[in-house]
């Protein structure tokens, strides 16, 4: 991949690295990637408008 993205650590991860996501945001799409494999992890690709109506829908009161 010759894109360099800047990847994110879920607030919800522990200091151990274990059971955790990492997001990394482009223009288009909100990539998920599973910390404990870091660069060898698969992507998981989200639309960006797609990734909105998630956040939207699980929000405390949705």
């Amino acid at each position: 991949m010759s894109e360099q993205l800047k990847w994110f650590k879920s607030s919800y991860s522990d200091s151990e690295g274990s059971d955790c996501v990492e997001v990394a945001v482009t223009p288009t799409t909100v990539r998920v990637r599973d910390t404990k494999l870091a660069v060898t992890s698969p992507e998981l690709m989200i639309p960006v408008l797609v990734w909105s109506a998630f956040i939207s829908a699980v929000q405390p009161g949705a």
